[in-house]
């Protein structure tokens, strides 16, 4: 069977083409799939547009990322499907339906990175690369039970990636176990400049347990005691150095307004058919000025300084990924808008900081999956995945 007609539907039926890889190398026998935002020699890039797919054309040569897995001896498998324009955290494509959840197939994959998470949790490939502006890996990863990390904001090449939000975007990967997700990190991320100490000291974001649903907050107490037993007792801390609404706010000012320069004058200018949805949430965008622009710029950098005191060079913080369990399916519409809504609460405070966030499939509840995450000073990605290895190799 073919890759694109698997009944996950996380592959794009595109003509298949031969991606040369190294022989060997710290990757060899890990085979992945790749987001169709990146381009690949021989392959068009579409977006998860039919328009975008149309103004494509074939791609003459890789993105730097990508070339780098292949250089590693990992094996390309395949483009797999995004929200429309990296657009949406729900994955699902107006236009190409949407992946289906390995995890808990009655249940939404989360988005944008759809394909890439159904891809890995179905087991069609051992790692796929995603994008996160925010929550695009995360999300995905928490509702599909998976490894994923945000890392810090350009600590991994966006080159000959379609863009959403220059200042918000950043590439990240998934994998189902922590002995795959740590090869990929060192490939891709190499060593941090500045690392987290081997024990860091824990803090818990004890303003942000408050969002979850109480079923979810029971469901993650677990792994917080999990996390605690093998670092020792966290430190209760608020996050938000004001309401996290004016966090939501300020990011959503700040992703509309980008997200317009982006893509307002192709949509424009092009006619491009949106999907409701994405279609709202880019008039959104079109009308956000740029005195609110400014003003949530402001907010933002005054957020990042004081997430930094908080962290030092020697914490990590422990929070929920998402509010809960992926909603089923069948789910309306207005009701997905709503979770995504609260979700962006908690998801929008790395894209304002830029600092590295992983979700660990730690949890769950009536039988889907829901993920933990751990946040560390920017610049500290390998240092995190090196204590989630910690963590998943110790007995609790």
């Amino acid at each position: 069977m073919s890759l694109s007609t698997h009944p996950a539907r996380a592959f794009l039926p595109y003509p298949e083409v031969a991606v040369p890889n190294a022989a060997s190398g710290p990757l060899h026998g890990l085979r992945f799939a790749v987001k169709d935002l990146f381009d690949v020699a021989g392959y068009p890039t579409g977006g998860g547009n039919p328009h975008v797919l149309a103004r494509s054309g074939i791609k003459t040569s890789t993105a730097p990322t990508v070339q780098k897995l292949l250089d590693a001896g990992a094996s390309f498998v395949g483009k797999v499907h995004t929200d429309e324009l990296a657009f949406s955290m729900n994955g699902q494509n107006h236009h190409y339906g949407g992946p289906y959840n390995g995890a808990a197939p009655d249940r939404i994959t989360g988005g944008s990175s759809s394909g890439s998470a159904s891809a890995v949790s179905h087991g069609l490939a051992d790692f796929a690369l995603g994008t996160d502006t925010g929550g695009s890996v995360r999300a995905p990863a928490s509702h599909c039970g998976l490894f994923g990390i945000r890392p810090s904001h350009g600590r991994i090449s966006l080159a000959q990636c379609m863009p959403l939000c220059e200042s918000l975007d950043t590439c990240g990967f998934f994998a189902q176990d922590i002995a795959t997700f740590a090869r990929v990190a060192d490939v891709l991320l190499g060593t941090d400049g500045d690392p987290l100490p081997a024990s860091p000291k824990l803090l818990l974001a004890a303003d942000l347990f408050e969002l979850p649903t109480p079923e979810a907050r029971a469901a993650l107490a677990p792994a917080v005691a999990r996390i605690e037993a093998v670092f020792g007792k966290a430190v209760p801390v608020d996050v938000a150095d004001r309401p996290l609404s004016d966090l939501y706010w300020a990011f959503r000012y700040v992703q509309g307004w980008e997200a317009w320069q982006a893509d307002g004058a192709l949509i424009e200018q092009y006619g491009l058919q949106l999907g409701p949805d994405v279609a709202g949430r880019f008039a959104f965008s079109k009308g956000v000025t740029a005195a609110q622009f400014e003003a949530s710029s402001a907010i933002r950098r005054e957020f990042t300084a004081h997430l930094g005191r908080l962290l030092g060079h020697d914490s990590v913080l422990v929070l929920p990924t998402m509010p809960d369990i992926a909603p089923l399916r069948t789910t309306p519409m207005e009701s997905l808008e709503d979770y995504r809504t609260a979700a962006a609460h908690t998801l929008c405070l790395t894209p304002l900081c830029g600092f590295p966030q992983i979700s660990l499939p730690l949890a769950g509840r009536a039988g889907a999956p829901l993920g933990i995450s751990l946040i560390g000073p920017r610049g500290s990605d390998r240092s995190l995945i090196a204590a989630a290895q910690t963590l998943m190799a110790t007995s609790v």
